[in-house]
């Protein structure tokens, strides 16, 4: 062991050892209790960010813990590669977007590799390769047997500027989630996948998800959108035709004052057709509909189609209004407005239905609920006069709808459909998978004409390509099998594996990603390919890294500026004292905001590596805040962790230099301080244990680790024995350490080794007779005088002491009759009763 801490030396030597040996490499063992630990796949952009460091530290101290216990540890790492920054990179500098993809891949793995993560490389699997998207081709085909895809031409939203589809769930507040462009409607034929035929499914599901986080499953019942009502068959005034009306508030209708339906709804389209200027006004309805991310200001906005519907339970007529509210917020076509119960009802009533401000209306909340409380006429009631009269039944809608798959993009997995010549439907034979990606060209989309034979029939095939969420959704199942060639899956890899024991993620992806993961794995289920209802069983959200950002003004449009180009003085705490000008313009703080390349505010890990070693980079983002919390990145923090280490290392050092080889006296019997030091081991280890794989906080494990090293600096070492007994803490110390630090504490205890057994790969074990605490006396007294002696645990409180006294039969022979005025305490010694008289 080298008397200088020598991150890089060490690091390297490590790795390479790792690789060599391919120690992280797994395979089924029945004999072996599994454990599956998955972080959530990156995008190959080319650099690592401290975001992903976290991320994959999480994954890997997660890892590494399980694998110090004897489990069989499965980790593995894959590359979501298709994608739109892909094909613009690509257009950008004229070059196929496989040749940028797979550079960025090259590039990212050896950052990874040099952060220690034990991943098996041999599963490493990336989604833009054919041997990957072949079997996602053949499982499309499956589900369109099935009856679980179909294609139709739909009102899709559009990103103008990615020119492409975007599913609902990639719409936030009207804008592409992406690049934050005003979505726009078009129809285009489009393929959708049956995701609402197990929106019952998923929503129950939820209940199974005991290990996930409930932030997350109340976002996916809320995205979801469960509701149970009542369908009403509504007669439409001098028609035979019918509008089948929905609403949840049973009760509320006798009360109905309009009928509300979507801007899409099969009537409007009826309607429009005799009626010129009601089409412009939908169409411009529609356009207000998504070209606003503010919902507030349009949402209210109404056409009075002139038309009657007749309630049947009242016989009463009550206006169709096309409503926007309808189309946004239910996924459903009709709702029955009753503005006595509903605050959205009555607001929408009053904008457009009754053409007079009413002031009383004004106090809307008090207003519904004071309604509410009135309601004489309960529900059931209501239901038994709808049984009679066969006019409704109830009904369970969602809010969720079906997943639109189909991309305008080069650079995705292709759909494996061609069409004949008489616009007839053929799936691709299993036998000409993978359907390849034809050269590309920046013209490519629109010029697109591959064609293929199938039964000696020339075919046009389908131009556009998968959401990649489609790849990203089944990618864990994979890796359990990932050359596997004979099926989409091995039966015996999968069901030894799955479910997953460990997901790690952002809880941005709670409404897409998550469901959709969820929803494949079920569809991988219905196939036999799984046997399991739900992916995982535990999954961790990790909060975002926050930097310093800068920018300065420009024809009023704020200009990024990276960090290193201005000269900033931080105090201790990292805040800011002063910040200098940049090249003569004023430079203003935008505060600690998420790490983005767009706002300049990243820190490239390489440059940390580089500087502190891995082990110090991936101790400070486990260390500075919970997983679950946003983590500022913090310089003086960073220098704080590597000086922590250096203590420690050079401690180990004069330990294993001076280290006398001795062994417990059985006859002997350990002093006080000896006693001490075993039982704040062992309490050590229980904490730890506690902390990573029970709470999940990190943070204080790490944290239980340091102090106990504290106490253990401070000992006065006076004999053989309790040399040995340090020595054996820092051992233990190491290997509590050892998920967070791999390279540090192997290095370390490989060179205790040689001095004294250590078996490096395993997991402290707690010797549970040293947590024994011995019980201590305490003196109770009565007026400074003591009546009797108590045997209680340490460190109990002053009212702990005083209710056991209380129960002891001479403090209350002495106290009969007596008021007790003040307590006197002393911890751990003295508790004296003043009493009157």
């Amino acid at each position: 062991m080298k008397k200088k801490y020598n991150p890089k030396k060490i690091e390297k030597k490590l790795q390479k050892k790792w690789k060599t040996e391919q120690t992280f490499k797994v395979y089924e063992d029945l004999e072996k209790k599994k454990y599956y630990c998955v972080p959530m796949l990156p995008y190959p952009s080319g650099n690592l960010h401290i975001g992903h460091v976290r991320n994959y530290t999480i994954s890997d101290v997660i890892s590494r813990y399980h694998r110090m216990l004897g489990e069989n540890v499965l980790q593995p790492i894959g590359w979501d590669s298709f994608g739109l920054p892909a094909e613009e990179a690509a257009k950008q500098n004229n070059q196929n977007p496989y040749d940028w993809t797979k550079k960025n891949i090259q590039d990212m793995k050896k950052q990874l590799k040099k952060l220690g993560l034990s991943y098996d490389w041999s599963r490493e699997i990336s989604t833009c390769d054919p041997n990957y998207y072949k079997w996602e081709q053949w499982f499309f085909i499956q589900l369109y047997k099935k009856n679980l895809v179909y294609k139709k031409t739909a009102l899709v939203k559009w990103c103008s500027k990615d020119h492409t589809v975007l599913a609902n769930e990639q719409v936030i507040k009207g804008k592409c989630w992406r690049c934050d462009t005003k979505i726009k409607l078009k129809k285009l034929p489009q393929w959708f996948l049956k995701i609402r035929k197990y929106a019952e499914e998923l929503y129950q599901g939820i209940k199974l998800l005991k290990g996930w986080p409930e932030k997350v499953k109340t976002m996916q019942k809320n995205w979801i959108g469960r509701t149970k009502g009542i369908e009403l068959s509504l007669k439409i005034n001098k028609s035979k035709k019918i509008i089948k009306g929905y609403t949840t508030k049973i009760y509320s209708l006798l009360n109905a004052k309009y009928l509300a339906i979507s801007p899409d709804h099969k009537y409007v389209k009826t309607l429009i057709k005799k009626n010129s200027n009601l089409k412009k006004l939908v169409k411009n309805q529609l356009k207000k509909l998504t070209s606003t991310s503010n919902f507030k200001k349009i949402k209210n906005i109404g056409i009075n189609t002139k038309k009657f519907a007749i309630n049947p339970l009242n016989k009463k007529k009550i206006p169709i209004w096309i409503a926007n509210f309808v189309f946004i917020k239910y996924g459903t076509n009709a709702i029955i407005a009753s503005p006595k119960f509903s605050l959205e009802h009555l607001i929408f009533y009053n904008k457009n239905l009754l053409f007079k401000k009413n002031n009383k209306l004004y106090k809307k909340i008090k207003y519904i609920k004071k309604n509410k409380q009135k309601n004489t006429i309960s529900s059931k009631k209501i239901l038994k006069i709808i049984k009679e009269k066969k006019c409704g039944k109830i009904k369970i809608k969602y809010k969720l709808q079906n997943w639109n798959i189909s991309r305008q993009r080069y650079w995705g997995t292709p759909i494996p459909i061609a069409t004949k010549e008489n616009n007839s439907i053929v799936t691709i034979p299993t036998k000409k998978l993978p359907v390849l990606l034809p050269k590309f060209d920046n013209y490519f989309y629109k010029k697109n004409t591959s064609k293929i034979k199938i039964n000696g029939i020339l075919a046009k095939i389908e131009k556009d390509t998968f959401d990649t969420f489609m790849e990203s959704s089944w990618y864990y199942a994979r890796y359990t099998c990932p050359h596997y060639s004979e099926g989409m899956l091995d039966s015996f890899s999968s069901k030894y594996w799955l479910p997953i024991d460990q997901y790690i993620g952002g809880i941005e992806h709670a409404t897409m990603h998550l469901i959709y993961f969820r929803f494949y794995h079920k569809l991988l289920r219905d196939f036999n390919l799984v046997n399991t209802d739900e992916p995982a069983k535990k999954l961790l959200c990790q909060g975002m890294v926050l930097s310093h950002a800068f920018y300065y003004l420009k024809n009023n449009i704020k200009i990024w500026i990276n960090i290193k180009k201005i000269s900033i003085k931080l105090d201790k705490k990292n805040n800011i004292i002063s910040i200098s000008d940049f090249k003569g313009k004023k430079v203003f703080y935008a505060g600690m905001i998420k790490m983005s390349k767009s706002k300049k505010n990243g820190i490239e890990p390489k440059t940390v590596i580089k500087k502190y070693g891995a082990d110090t980079i991936r101790l400070f983002v486990m260390f500075s805040a919970p997983v679950n919390s946003d983590l500022q990145w913090n310089d003086l923090s960073v220098k704080g962790i590597h000086r922590f280490l250096n203590k420690l290392w050079k401690f180990c050092y004069f330990n294993n230099k001076f280290f006398k080889k001795t062994k417990k006296n059985k006859k002997e019997k350990l002093n006080l301080k000896q006693n001490k030091i075993h039982f704040y081991l062992n309490k050590t280890i229980l904490k730890v244990s506690k902390d990573i794989n029970i709470r999940q906080t990190f943070h204080t494990s790490i944290s239980r680790i340091m102090k106990f090293f504290k106490y253990i600096k401070k000992i006065n070492i006076k004999n053989d024995y309790e040399y040995f007994l340090i020595r054996k803490s820092l051992i233990i110390i190491l290997k509590l350490l050892n998920p967070f630090i791999p390279h540090f504490s192997h290095s370390i205890l490989t060179s205790f080794k040689k001095k004294s057994y250590v078996n490096i790969n395993k997991w402290p074990k707690i010797e549970k007779k040293y947590l024994k605490e011995k019980k201590i006396k305490i003196i109770i007294q009565i007026n400074g005088k003591m009546n009797c002696i108590l045997s209680t645990k340490k460190n109990l409180s002053k009212k702990d002491i005083f209710k056991k006294s209380m129960k002891n039969s001479i403090i209350i022979k002495k106290i009969h009759n007596k008021t007790i005025i003040k307590k006197f305490f002393i911890p751990n010694k003295i508790l004296n009763l003043i009493t009157l008289n």
